[in-house]
């Protein structure tokens, strides 16, 4: 393989990971401005007939220029206050239940009194 060969290999790798990646945080956004279900779907049938508009494209300054476009547009829409997993970091639950401090030590067998 020659070089140039193999620096067109590398290139289209790393635009395909860009496409995909843009691709899953465009979809879970999607799913951020949905209410229901029924709309979700329809958007994201929507978000899938976009990228798949461009599949076909083969000059690499183009598909870098689609990529940065895709990528301004995404910032642009991107949710204000996206769903957090409640039990996640920066979800509500996160941490509701801090451990207790240390030297406090929680028995877990009351009820079962020594017999002396």
């Amino acid at each position: 393989m020659s070089l140039s060969t193999v620096g067109y290999l590398a290139r289209r790798a790393a635009q395909k990971e860009r496409v995909r990646i843009l691709y899953r945080r465009a979809l879970r956004d999607t799913l951020n401005w949905a209410v229901h279900r029924h709309l979700f779907y329809q958007d994201a049938s929507d978000l899938r007939e976009r990228f798949e508009a461009n599949k076909n494209v083969e000059d690499l300054d183009t598909i870098d220029h689609l990529i940065a476009d895709a990528e301004a547009q995404y910032e642009k829409w991107r949710h204000p206050d996206p769903y957090i997993v409640p039990w996640a970091p920066g979800g509500t639950k996160f941490t509701r239940n801090p451990p207790p401090p240390s030297g406090i030590e929680i028995v877990y067998d009351y009820g079962k009194e020594e017999n002396e």
